[in-house]
C-alpha cells in the first residue's frame, strides 16, 4: 500500500495540474501544514486514500461570492462533505461581528445546499487525532462501509447503524425497538443484516448473541 508521504506528493499534484488562475494560487497558498496534518493524523488511518478529496475547494455564497474550504470529500454518488481545520489563534483574531454572522449564515446557507459540514480544531487534529477520527466516523456512519461489502446498505440500516455511533456503547436488539418504535423480529433482522455485510460484530454469551458493535476499520462511502 502506498505511503502518506507519497500518496499526499501525489494528491498535490494532481490537483496543481487541474488548476488555474485563483483557484491554483489558493491551493498553493492556503494547503499548508495543518490541513496536510488533518489528512495526515485523521483522514489517511481512516480510508488509507485521499481519492474523492478536493483541497481548498471553490464554493459561492447567496450572493456568488468566491469562498473557499480546506476540503471537499465528493464521491461519485453525489454526496457532500465539507471538511475545516481551524486554529484558535488565527479564528480568534481575525473574528468580528460582522465576520461572525457571515460564518453562521455561510454555514446555514451551506447546509440548505446539501452540504454536511464538518469541523475540527487544530489542537485536536495535532495532539487528539483519535477524538477527531472517532467524530469523523460518528458523522460519516450512515455512508460507510468496508471495502468488501459489495451489497447495497438500506436506509433503515443507515439510520440504526448511526444510532449505534451515537449511543457510544454496544447496542442491543431492545435499543433498535426502543428508539424507532419497530418489533423485535424487525431489530434483529437490521442487525443481523449490518453484521453480515461486515458493519457489525455480534457478541455471543455461549450460542445467544447479547449485543453488537460498531465494526472500526477502514472504511469507504456507500452513498
Amino acid at each position: 500500500m502506498m505511503e502518506f508521504e507519497e500518496a499526499h506528493r501525489l494528491f498535490i499534484e494532481h490537483h496543481e495540474r487541474e488548476r488555474a488562475g485563483e483557484r491554483k494560487g489558493r491551493l498553493l497558498r492556503g494547503h499548508n501544514y495543518a490541513e496536510k496534518l488533518l489528512l495526515q493524523n485523521v483522514w489517511w488511518p481512516l480510508f488509507g486514500t485521499l481519492e474523492h478529496l478536493h483541497p481548498e475547494y471553490e464554493i459561492y455564497d447567496w450572493n456568488r461570492k468566491s469562498q473557499f474550504i480546506d476540503f471537499a470529500y465528493l464521491p461519485h454518488n453525489g454526496g457532500r462533505f465539507g471538511i475545516e481545520c481551524d486554529g484558535f489563534q488565527s479564528h480568534i483574531k481575525d473574528m468580528d461581528r460582522e465576520k461572525f454572522n457571515y460564518a453562521v449564515n455561510r454555514e446555514t446557507f451551506l447546509t440548505g445546499m446539501g452540504w454536511r459540514m464538518i469541523h475540527f480544531s487544530f489542537d485536536d487534529v495535532q495532539q487528539r487525532p483519535e477524538v477527531c477520527r472517532m467524530l469523523l466516523q460518528l458523522v460519516l456512519a450512515p455512508f460507510l462501509a468496508r471495502e468488501s461489502v459489495i451489497t447495497d446498505v438500506l436506509s433503515v440500516e443507515k439510520e440504526v447503524l448511526r444510532f449505534a455511533w451515537y449511543l457510544g456503547r454496544p447496542i442491543r436488539p431492545i435499543d433498535v425497538t426502543s428508539y424507532f418504535q419497530i418489533n423485535y423480529r424487525t431489530a434483529y433482522r437490521v442487525l443481523t443484516s449490518l453484521s453480515n455485510k461486515g458493519l457489525m460484530k455480534p457478541v455471543k454469551n455461549g450460542e445467544r448473541i447479547r449485543y453488537y458493535e460498531v465494526k472500526v476499520t477502514r472504511l469507504n462511502y456507500i452513498g
